[in-house]
């Protein structure tokens, strides 16, 4: 994306790039390595939101909120059936003359289909009455209150019954 793009050329190339029709409700919002959400960017936001005063898309250029060589936005795309991108500057590169902007550098996994375009069945107020014939069963999934479940206790012990530590952090 040129620097001197808009958000809202931003939002309408990812969904260029996957295939979402772009007239939700969505917002864009700066952020940080951890992806918490910070200025919010919309487009077509509520009257609330409005009156309090967030920024839209269509007035914001990009290169107002790139302040950080790897700038991170998370984005939120249509807040009644919201999905959520991770948008990440990868690099700054001169504007090549000849070269259509905008361009997709990177896209990592593929992109689900639009809820709206898919066939799922959709269950309806009177849906609840047929469960009512199928037999009742009363096993509960799950741990019984008889069985002691700590399935962390052996591996944080040692011999000794302390705790082992090698001084570093697990990450998951």
């Amino acid at each position: 994306m040129p620097s001197k793009a808009t958000f809202l050329e931003l939002h309408q190339a990812i969904h260029q790039a996957t295939g979402y029709t772009p007239d939700a409700s969505s917002s864009f919002y700066v952020s940080n390595d951890q992806w918490k959400k910070g200025t919010e960017i919309a487009y077509l936001p509520a009257e609330r939101k409005q009156q309090a005063g967030v920024l839209k898309m269509e007035d914001i250029r990009l290169s107002k909120f790139i302040d950080d060589p790897h700038q991170k936005f998370y984005y939120v795309y249509n807040f009644d059936r919201p999905y959520d991108f991770h948008v990440e500057l990868i690099k700054i590169l001169k504007e090549e003359d000849g070269k259509e902007y905008p361009s997709v550098f990177k896209s990592i996994g593929t992109a689900p289909k639009s809820v709206a375009a898919s066939n799922f069945p959709i269950a309806e107020a009177d849906d609840d009455d047929e469960d009512d014939d199928l037999p009742v069963d009363e096993t509960e999934y799950g741990v019984d209150d008889d069985d002691e479940f700590d399935l962390f206790d052996d591996e944080e012990e040692s011999e000794g019954g302390e705790e082992s530590s090698s001084g570093m952090e697990d990450e998951y």
